[in-house]
């Protein structure tokens, strides 16, 4: 056997090889990723998919939390990890945009590092008093943190949640004092408990405390009115037209994951958002269904990274 027959002979034993050995996706567990800690709103969303993806794939889906750092540790994670598919962050996609102008020296460049392969909604922060308080609306609220000055506080847990409230600080020219906090539940008990004034919360939490009575919603910071609380007024409606804040949720992979797999998360995610369960449940945690195609997804991140960039300046954040 000629030397060129002996290696076009070893690269058939190869390519048949990798074929017998090539398995298709999904082969094994799915791990959904939450940067938000056990029992939050956010969270419960996020193994709301995982319940539906293991019916659909018939695989078992392993829902882990990873919350912290304005939710750096999920993302640095996800985008870390064999780009197979079999790592799937559910996560704010406004979220991840944001962290990269918030940070001097984020962990991960998202635009290179990060893949969309789905949205799953879009959503609103809710500006938020508990019903103790006396205020009634946005002009209340205002009068009443302007005279108290830089003795006003109000509570932030995520990306969105302080760059709104570091917005609506500048814009309704009040010295309100920023107090972080580690997650939404961590903000809400604080807030009942008086050790802040207001607080911008993510709409799963706002609306399902609003529901029991834990809270008063007093707008949205979205520049029109959501779909799922469509009697709610927005910020720009009470004077403050600046506002068009929207969050959106997608299903995040890292780079380099094969197209086909792409392809196969977004048609998966597309499915389950297809229901009438789905945009219930979605509805009823405070957001609007988003179906896209992958191309369409991806693009949109890559324009939101540069418009968190531009609401980072806006509210005169200095990155960390």
């Amino acid at each position: 056997m000629t030397s060129g027959r002996i290696f076009l002979s070893a690269i058939a034993i190869a390519l048949a090889t990798a074929c017998a050995h090539a398995q298709p996706y999904p082969s094994s567990d799915i791990h959904l990723i939450s940067g938000f800690a056990p029992g939050s709103g956010a969270d419960v969303m996020v193994r709301y998919f995982a319940e539906k993806l293991r019916l659909i794939t018939g695989r078992t889906t392993v829902v882990e939390n990873k919350p912290g750092a304005n939710g750096n540790i999920a993302i640095e994670y996800t985008a870390r990890s064999k780009p197979d598919g079999y790592t799937i962050l559910v996560h704010a996609g406004s979220g991840i945009a944001g962290n990269q102008h918030l940070f001097r020296k984020p962990p991960v460049d998202a635009a290179k590092q990060l893949r969309v392969a789905a949205t799953i909604n879009r959503q609103a922060f809710m500006l938020t008093v508990t019903p103790d308080q006396p205020y009634k609306s946005v002009a209340e609220l205002v009068a009443a943190m302007k005279a108290k000055g830089d003795k006003a506080s109000y509570g932030s847990n995520s990306v969105q949640s302080k760059i709104a409230g570091a917005l609506f600080r500048k814009a309704a020219g009040l010295q309100a004092v920023e107090v972080q906090y580690k997650s939404g539940p961590d903000t809400l008990r604080e807030q009942q408990g008086g050790a802040i004034d207001y607080a911008f919360h993510d709409p799963q939490l706002a609306s399902v405390q609003a529901k029991q009575g834990r809270l008063r919603l007093l707008a949205v910071a979205s520049g029109t009115r959501m779909k799922m609380a469509p009697d709610l007024g927005t910020l720009a409606e009470s004077g403050f037209p600046q506002f068009n804040l929207v969050g959106w949720f997608a299903a995040t992979v890292s780079s380099g994951t094969p197209e086909p797999v792409v392809r196969q998360i977004n048609a998966w995610f597309n499915e389950i958002l297809a229901t009438d369960e789905s945009r219930e449940f979605l509805n009823n945690f405070g957001s609007d269904v988003w179906i896209s195609t992958p191309e369409d997804a991806q693009a949109f991140f890559l324009q939101d990274i540069r418009t968190w960039g531009e609401n980072v300046k806006l509210a005169d954040i200095e990155p960390q």
